[in-house]
C-alpha cells in the first residue's frame, strides 16, 4: 500500500469514533499492539529530541525500503509512534522524504494533543524524514 492508502484507511478508522476519549483508547491500543523494541536500539541517538516522554525510533533500510521501531514510556504517544510507524514502515527513503502527512489533521489529531504532544509529534515526523533522507540514494 502506498502513504496516501494507509494514511486514507486511518482517516477512516478514526471516523467511526465520535468522541475524542473513545479515539484516545484506540491511539492507546495501536500502542499496545506495537511489537517490542529491541532494547539495544534504546539508545540516546534514537532518542526522539524535542518530546515531552521518552520515546525512541529505529530505522533499518532492507531491499530499499526503511523499516521503524519505536518505543516509549508514554502510552498516547507510544500510540502516535505506532500510527507513524504504519504509514512509513516499509516504505521507500524517496516516498517517505516526499511524503504528505494530512491524515494527522484529518483525524484531529493536532487540536487535541497538548502543545508539547503536538511537539513530540513533531519531532517524531521529522527524525523519520531525516532517517529517509539518509537512507536516500542508497
Amino acid at each position: 500500500m502506498t502513504i496516501e492508502e494507509i494514511q486514507n484507511q486511518i482517516v477512516d478508522e478514526f471516523s467511526m469514533y465520535d468522541d475524542w476519549m473513545d479515539k484516545y483508547a484506540y491511539l492507546i491500543e495501536i500502542g499496545n499492539g506495537l511489537s517490542a523494541m529491541d532494547e539495544t536500539h534504546k539508545t540516546e541517538d534514537n532518542l526522539i529530541k524535542g518530546c515531552q516522554s521518552r520515546v525512541w525510533f529505529h530505522a533499518e533500510l532492507r531491499e530499499g525500503k526503511l523499516y521503524f521501531e519505536s518505543d516509549s514510556d508514554a502510552i498516547i504517544t507510544k500510540g502516535i509512534a505506532g500510527l507513524l510507524i504504519r504509514v512509513f514502515s516499509g516504505q521507500t527513503p524517496h516516498d517517505i522524504v516526499n511524503a504528505n502527512l494530512d491524515f494527522i489533521d484529518k483525524i484531529g489529531l493536532t487540536q487535541h494533543l497538548s502543545p508539547t504532544r503536538s511537539n513530540g509529534l513533531l519531532s517524531m515526523v521529522k527524525q523519520i524524514k531525516y532517517y529517509a533522507l539518509a537512507y536516500e540514494g542508497k
